[in-house]
């Protein structure tokens, strides 16, 4: 402004006082610390109990179990045929541990595409049971007579599930319970016909085949682990029975998994800008929050390790009618003991209190921490975003008993490494390269492990859109 001007306030009179623009440039400016939108309440990580692991290894010694290999088949789509991948044969009972990629192929080429429409009966109580079916795309319920002669849902099958795979190993198998479409549903059948033509040309198949069937049914219990021999309720002196416990020869191992990142850090930064807040202290801040978040997604989503791919498939449910009624939540919590908590996405958790408002029940609350946490028969609903809603928005709901102490889900930590800022996680400073910028080293390592199958249950397929 040149000599004479005057300075005029917004209004066009002369100005009477200090500007707050100039002001501005000799006062302080309170600041807050970096923010982030990406941290979440993390629930999974604060109520999951930690085991410390020496070595990087733990191992979950079982009883042994006959009951292995199943699973969930997996399909391959061109068009309007479905196709089963040839190596997923073997997540049926009667083919676990069955390796011949030719055989395999050969089975798989056999498997005859069907198409049901909704309320279409597949399978009709008490008749002859000769054939596998493999759930490509769909809902099935199974029905079987109640205990006053009418209709009661046995429960309700997804995509990749399978039943009548007894079949394969009982020529005289007949249904227990009728199979019937609830959707439409698409549904690969494998007679066992083919299976026997098979089997009387290829020798291994064949020898595999009475290998199960020579395992007697009553040398196991209803878990599938070798039955303990016992003897109770008798009098006199009868021959006790001998036994032992067997254990499984080659039990699953969890090795630590690893998240990591390498921090970059300029030296004047580090040397020039730090007041009134520490550059490197909030760098690292933020990136371990990061690090947390990736933590708890692989905790849940991981395929070696993670909650939605170690469930075993008889602790999957389906709901009866798609959205996630009081009655799924019931039978997803009756399938453990002692289930201690329920993990689910918050817009699940929102669907959950849309059907509890229809039947006119209010859930009770509990404090977790200074957070009203909802629950469903004492057990809490905690939220956790990590669970993936996909494009159909349909999201699962996980049931976990926790703690080694209740043969539960735990979590696995090394504690005890170099540089450490927290338990199993570090911060190692790399160095300085030739541009002037610091570097460090910032590690996770984790997994989880699943002691017995009931440990761990899902309800999957649940529909979270659904608002009538």
């Amino acid at each position: 402004m040149s000599v004479g001007e005057e300075v005029r306030s917004e209004q066009g009179r002369p100005q009477q006082s200090l500007g707050t623009a100039a002001a501005r440039n000799l006062a302080t400016t309170t600041k807050s610390a970096p923010q982030m939108q990406e941290i979440s309440s993390r629930w999974l990580l604060r109520t999951l109990p930690w085991v410390n692991v020496q070595g990087g290894t733990y191992r979950v010694n079982r009883r042994l179990t006959y009951a292995v290999g199943d699973g969930r088949v997996t399909f391959v789509k061109t068009g309007d045929r479905v196709e089963v991948i040839p190596a997923e044969l073997g997540e049926l009972p009667p083919l676990r541990s069955y390796e011949d990629e030719e055989v395999l192929t050969e089975l798989a080429r056999r498997c005859q595409q069907r198409e049901f429409a909704p309320g279409d009966v597949i399978t009709s109580f008490g008749s002859q049971a000769d054939e596998v079916y493999l759930l490509a795309h769909g809902k099935v319920e199974k029905i079987g007579t109640g205990p006053y002669g009418d209709d009661a849902v046995l429960g309700v099958l997804a995509d990749g599930a399978y039943f009548g795979d007894q079949a394969l190993l009982d020529p005289d198998a007949i249904w227990e319970f009728t199979a019937r479409a609830v959707t439409a549903c698409t549904v690969l059948v494998l007679p066992r016909n083919d299976v026997e033509q098979v089997a009387e040309r290829t020798d291994t198949l064949r020898e595999h085949l009475e290998e199960q069937r020579s395992i007697p049914e009553q040398s196991t219990n209803k878990y599938g682990e070798k039955e303990i021999a016992l003897a109770a309720g008798h009098s006199g002196e009868p021959d006790i029975p001998h036994t032992f416990v067997d254990y499984e020869a080659r039990p699953r191992e969890y090795e630590l998994s690893v998240a990591q990142t390498v921090l970059r850090i300029h030296s004047r930064v580090a040397d020039l800008y730090n007041q009134p807040m520490n550059q490197t202290e909030h760098q690292l801040r933020l990136t371990v929050e990061a690090l947390k978040e990736r933590q708890e997604h692989e905790l849940v989503n991981n395929r070696e390790f993670g909650l939605l791919h170690n469930c075993e498939y008889d602790q999957r449910l389906q709901p009866h009618d798609g959205v996630p009624s009081p009655d799924d939540l019931d039978e997803l919590i009756s399938r453990r003991r002692g289930t201690k908590l329920l993990l689910a996405h918050p817009r699940a958790i929102s669907a959950i209190g849309r059907e509890l408002n229809k039947r006119g029940l209010v859930p009770e609350t509990i404090d977790v921490g200074g957070n009203r946490i909802p629950t469903w028969r004492g057990v809490p609903i905690y939220p956790c975003n990590k669970i993936p809603v996909t494009e159909a928005r349909t999201t699962s709901i996980i049931a976990m008993r926790t703690g080694e102490a209740e043969q539960g889900v735990i979590g696995l930590q090394q504690i005890g490494i170099p540089d450490e800022i927290e338990p199993s996680l570090s911060v190692r400073f790399m160095g300085i390269n030739e541009q002037a910028i610091i570097k460090y080293l910032v590690t996770a390592y984790y997994s989880a492990a699943v002691l017995v199958p009931d440990a761990l249950g899902v309800l999957e397929n649940v529909e979270i859109g659904r608002w009538r």
